[in-house]
């Protein structure tokens, strides 16, 4: 019964869902930021990490999977109408609620939301990051993170590096990133590409933090980082060495190495407002970094080479 009236209810919310054309004849330019604005309206309960993965989508689709990281205790639903509560008839108020919401033309006035809202943090880096690309589309580049022109003329003129072996976490330069108008580097994030071609390393960026931007790297501060973590305002710094295959001689450089590297990038992410996150392979390099910097947030990822 109860999935003869979910089906009956996705049916409704398919044909319900279509706005009627706008007054001015004009369609929005972009669905995905549509969709953002319209959820930014919204109490979530996952900070609207939901809504960013399912944006894409038609309005619908995001309400029907994201509806249960709404913040339940603070909205309710009111249906004028009568034509959902008909739709959702057993289905209760997760059948009522995702009507209500897939409905343009029944969501107005129909949707009361107790107390202020607070745009979801993962919303808001969305809305943000859209709104720099657009701003500055020289610097920051497509949503995917595409090269553009100025980027490949600064790497005609500088010398590519040697390569250095494999395993090392090799950082190339860091493209041409957005300044603001006092001429400072932005602290707003920028996704590029992920540095290298190191996959082992860059699957533990992507999936141990997780990455809020799945396949790139970012740009904070001028500098890059290997993930910026969903949800929060955090940074991270992943080494995926074989460290506790290598001599005590070559541990002790690699270390120096790496505080170095570590020292320039915690100190773009707390003059910007970031926490800053070491993310290690193995508890005998986590031991060797914070015998040389008791202050350093480091956490075991345990990913493999």
């Amino acid at each position: 019964m109860r999935l003869r009236a979910c089906a009956a209810l996705l049916l409704f919310l398919s044909a319900c869902a279509t706005s009627a054309p706008s007054p001015t004849g004009r369609a929005s330019p972009n669905p995905r930021i549509t969709n953002l604005q319209r959820a930014a309206k919204l109490p979530w309960s996952d900070e609207g990490r939901c809504v960013v993965q399912e944006a894409s989508q038609p309005w619908a689709v995001v309400v029907e999977r994201c509806f249960e990281a709404l913040d339940s205790e603070r909205i309710r639903f009111h249906d004028p109408t009568g034509r959902c509560t008909v739709a959702s008839a057993g289905a209760a108020t997760l059948g009522l609620g995702v009507c209500v919401l897939a409905a343009p033309e029944i969501a107005v006035g129909a949707v009361m939301v107790l107390g202020v809202v607070v745009v979801g943090v993962a919303i808001k880096e969305a809305l943000d990051a859209y709104e720099l690309r657009h701003a500055y589309p020289e610097e920051a580049g497509t949503s995917r993170g595409m090269e553009v022109a100025s980027r490949e003329a600064e790497a005609q003129r500088t010398p590519k590096p040697k390569p250095e072996p494999a395993g090392q976490d090799w950082q190339p330069p860091v493209p041409p990133v957005h300044v603001d108008r006092t001429g400072r580097a932005s602290c707003e994030p920028v996704p590029v590409p992920h540095a290298g071609e190191d996959a082992p390393h860059n699957e533990c960026a992507d999936k141990f933090p997780p990455n809020r931007y799945p396949r790139m790297d970012v740009l904070v501060g001028g500098v890059r980082f290997d993930a910026l973590q969903v949800g929060v305002r955090v940074l991270w710094e992943i080494k995926t060495h074989r460290f506790d295959s290598y001599p005590d001689f070559i541990r002790r450089r690699e270390i120096e190495k790496e505080l170095a590297q570590i020292e320039k990038e915690q100190d773009a992410a707390v003059a910007c407002g970031y926490g800053y996150v070491v993310g290690v392979s193995t508890q005998s390099h986590k031991d060797a970094l914070l015998e040389a910097a008791p202050l350093l947030d480091v956490v075991v990822t345990g990913c493999k080479r």
